[in-house]
């Protein structure tokens, strides 16, 4: 009786440390990629309102262009997790290299579409005769780097399945820094506004995908995998992808919603709409570095035959989960009269968005809980149910995001809305996690 106590707190320090051990260096990777948005936010920010309205409804285009494929991240993480638990890393990674193929063919359809379709898209956002003129051009140039990052998504899924969560964040702090200095000088130093943004962004995105692609393919000469692309391999890794793939589009079509509402309320609530989501995103990435966690461990825990073990690795993330949250919102709270004005100088901005950010900042620990669950049942392969999860959350959002336009409610009312789509969510996830049900153990689900 006197053991378990220890037994306990042993192994809690050793999940602790596994956790720290990945989700450090994760939190600066994935810190890293609404960095980017924010950055352009902050530069063309001070270009004006419109420039910035145009800027939130294309990043917001972009970024559904780029989040509906995450799956090539998360689907390639638990799958190589579980083969390096059952201790066959050529084969681990292989299954990353299919990936990165299957990210190229993806990419390049991507800009296909793209391109001739981007007027449309900024209509359909209904955005004003102001804004609409540089959402195009932002859209339009921003796309040549989709390719480049759907290749950064697969080869980081490959590293982070490995359980190397460093090399990412290496990357992305160089990408980081490129964009940063990219923007400012192509949009002041070389005069060409929006449109330099977009040219700085892309820029860096190639430069991180090469980078990834360098590592990558040292590590499948040291282990012996094939780089030559498999027609078999990069179909099952498409099929093993579509649940996740159901899953991130009704994500993605909760944040289109959202922006649409926006748009259709005033420039300024789109400019203050584009501003909370950017940061939205940066503490949902956040959170997201323990859920990173959660998918290498849960996956290599699984791929092992541990099934006690991924259950208490689950358990302990949660935790990590609603602390993180609970940081996070007191910082928001705390630190918006600092970071405000970096984004905007108009009064009325200012006054759209702060009820508004207090909001987020309330739903963050609902949050944590959400993004470590999601994390879990990524790194179990259980695709089916978060797909179903999430085609619920969103039957649930829609008809309360229109109903907040069509009543005249602000903003405010908007992100309530969200703070209830995170509250579906959390439901969902925990009942699936309380069943059990996700845990399937060996080298492949």
């Amino acid at each position: 009786m006197t053991q378990a106590p220890a037994t306990s707190r042993s192994s809690r320090r050793r999940h602790d440390r596994e956790i720290i051990a990945l989700a450090v260096p994760a939190f600066g990777a994935l810190v890293a990629e609404p960095l980017f948005v924010m950055v352009d936010s902050a530069i063309v920010g001070h270009l004006g309102t419109p420039q910035l309205a145009g800027l939130g409804i294309a990043a917001a285009l972009l970024m559904t262009a780029v989040s509906v494929f995450v799956f090539l991240a998360y689907a390639t993480t638990a799958a190589v997790a579980r083969r390096v638990g059952a201790g066959d890393l050529s084969a681990a990674i292989r299954q990353g290299m299919d990936g990165i193929w299957l990210a190229i063919l993806l990419g390049i359809a991507v800009v296909a579409v793209t391109l001739p379709s981007a007027p449309w898209l900024v209509d359909v956002f209904g955005a004003s005769d102001t804004a609409a003129p540089y959402a195009i051009t932002y859209l339009r140039i921003s796309s040549f780097g989709i390719p480049a990052m759907l290749v950064v998504m697969a080869a980081t899924g490959v590293l982070r399945g490995l359980q190397d969560t460093r090399t990412p964040l290496y990357v992305a702090i160089g990408g980081f820094a490129a964009n940063a200095a990219l923007n400012l000088g192509l949009v002041y130093g070389a005069g060409l506004g929006i449109a330099g943004s977009a040219w700085g962004t892309v820029i860096a995105q190639c430069g991180m995908a090469a980078a990834y692609l360098v590592v990558v393919i040292r590590g499948a000469h040291r282990h012996g995998a094939s780089l030559l692309p498999d027609a078999g391999g990069i179909r099952a890794s498409a099929q093993a992808g579509v649940p996740l793939l159901i899953r991130t589009l009704s994500l993605r079509a909760v944040l289109l919603i959202a922006t649409a509402v926006a748009a259709r309320m005033s420039d300024t609530s789109i400019a203050a709409h584009q501003i909370i989501l950017a940061l939205w995103s940066l503490t949902a990435f956040a959170l997201d570095a323990i859920a990173i966690a959660g998918q290498a461990i849960i996956g290599r825990y699984l791929g092992a035959d541990d099934p006690v073990g991924a259950r208490a690795a689950c358990r302990r993330m949660v935790e990590w989960g609603i602390a993180s949250g609970v940081v996070i919102g007191l910082l928001i709270v705390v630190a918006r009269p600092l970071f405000i004005p970096l984004f905007t100088s108009d009064p009325a901005v200012k006054d759209t968005l702060l009820p508004a950010l207090l909001v987020v900042a309330i739903s963050q620990p609902i949050a944590g809980v959400v993004f470590v669950l999601d994390g879990v049942l990524m790194g179990a392969g259980d695709g089916p149910y978060l797909a179903g999860a999430m085609l619920i959350t969103l039957a649930v959002f829609a008809p309360v995001a229109l109903l907040v336009l069509a009543l005249g409610g602000g903003l405010t009312a908007l992100w309530w809305a969200m703070a209830l789509m995170m509250t579906v969510r959390m439901a969902t996830l925990w009942l699936r996690a309380r069943s059990g049900r996700w845990i399937v153990t060996g080298a492949t689900r």
